[in-house]
């Protein structure tokens, strides 16, 4: 790396142009601190340009200073003739070597040495060298990550939805996408229930013929969301059996038709009556739960009297 060491005013340094921004961390707080006690450590690095500089590392150190209220600043100013690409693996080098890249800090390094290393096992190879992943398949799905809107990309840094989510909710109509990141952070799924909940609403989407936008944004589940009386596994709840209602009606209906003669039957702890899958089938079970031979005649007693008991007779003419 080819620099001169230099004091440049802060009038000077560009701080709008990201071209070569790797980091995603805005707050400076902290960094103000320790540069106004110990001052300047890690020089920030520069490349000049006709009416300045351009920030190449350094972007929250220049931000820092300039809250400080300093005019000018210690700096490494590249030679006029650096190339782009060293420019770029500077800029990563600078960060990575610091501290493990989040996935977002990752996609912005691979999109940017992309143009110049198109070939993704070769691109792997370098990026291994950074410390950053070098497998192709992971790279290619890293890099569509800073293509993604501001509230999925909010949603990785978050942690709040993986990966594999993210790409999917990228890949969804207009709007949607930022539909679900908001819900999702809202709620705070786990990964299994987020799947669940897509599901259902691309489900009702393509059966009502209305966007997943329109599924998400419908009065009763906003409505849930904003209830200030409902703790979040309340609203969880309430929102999965609501999707589940408008995706399934007759299987929600004969689930609370079943539910209700259930409850008539008045079958005890020791006795469990289980309906068809989805209510598709003629075929019940019936459960027994006992430990000895009195209790097994108690459940001989449960089952005479279930056999007379019109609600079962109401719970089977259904099926048949």
């Amino acid at each position: 790396m080819r620099f001169k060491q230099k004091i440049a005013k802060l009038s000077l340094i560009d701080s709008k142009d990201h071209s070569f921004r790797i980091t995603t961390q805005i707050n400076v707080d902290h960094l103000m601190n320790s540069i106004d006690y110990a001052g300047m450590l890690n020089l920030p690095l520069l490349i000049e340009e006709k009416t300045g500089y351009k920030i190449v590392c350094g972007y929250r150190r220049i931000e820092a200073c300039r809250r400080l209220n300093w005019a000018e600043v210690e700096v490494r100013i590249l030679e006029s003739d650096t190339k782009k690409l060293e420019c770029i693996t500077y800029a990563i080098m600078d960060n990575s070597l610091q501290r493990h890249l989040n996935l977002i800090e990752q996609s912005r390094s691979i999109n940017l040495l992309y143009p110049f290393i198109k070939d993704f096992s070769i691109l792997g190879k370098e990026l291994s060298i950074m410390g950053l992943p070098g497998n192709p398949s992971i790279i290619k799905k890293i890099k569509e990550l800073c293509h993604l809107s501001g509230s999925v990309q909010r949603g990785i840094l978050s942690n709040t939805f993986s990966l594999t989510m993210a790409l999917e909710l990228g890949r969804l109509e207009r709007g949607a996408g930022d539909g679900f990141a908001k819900l999702f952070e809202t709620l705070k799924l786990s990964l299994n229930k987020q799947r669940e909940i897509l599901t259902l609403v691309k489900e009702i989407s393509l059966r009502e013929d209305i966007s997943m936008l329109k599924v998400i944004e419908n009065d009763m589940l906003q409505k849930i969301l904003t209830n200030e009386n409902m703790d979040r596994n309340q609203k969880i709840r309430k929102i999965r059996i609501y999707l589940k209602q408008r995706r399934f009606p007759v299987i929600t209906a004969a689930e609370k038709e079943f539910e209700n003669h259930l409850k008539k039957l008045k079958l005890g702890s020791g006795t469990k009556l289980i309906p068809p899958d989805n209510f598709e089938g003629t075929t019940y079970i019936l459960k027994l739960f006992f430990k000895n031979l009195i209790e097994l005649k108690d459940r001989q007693a449960s089952i005479d009297a279930l056999i007379k008991n019109s609600s079962l007779r109401k719970i089977l003419d259904r099926s048949s």
